[in-house]
């Protein structure tokens, strides 16, 4: 009986391997999460490089969020897509 009640608190008690099952899976949940943040922290880094240098990139972006055109462009619709045409 003392055996029986030893390993269920070694499964179940505090600290046991049930516990340490849940914080093993909590641990590479973390890491995973870590590992996209990290990647998304990597892709914003690149985006703001090139927003501080790539004067290409930012007439695209501009072009893309504020539907401008150049000064000789003419915009074509077909279908409720945008067409731009030099």
């Amino acid at each position: 009986m003392i055996l029986f009640s030893l390993l269920l608190f070694i499964i179940f008690g505090d600290n046991g391997l049930f516990d340490f099952n849940l914080l093993k899976r909590e641990k590479y949940r973390l890491i995973e999460k870590n590992v996209k943040i990290n990647m998304d922290n990597l892709s914003l880094y690149r985006e703001i490089d090139r927003l501080e240098h790539d004067s290409g990139y930012i007439e695209d972006v501009v072009r893309r969020e504020l539907c401008l055109i150049a000064e000789n462009e003419v915009i074509f619709k077909f279908n409720g897509e945008h067409k731009v045409k030099k």
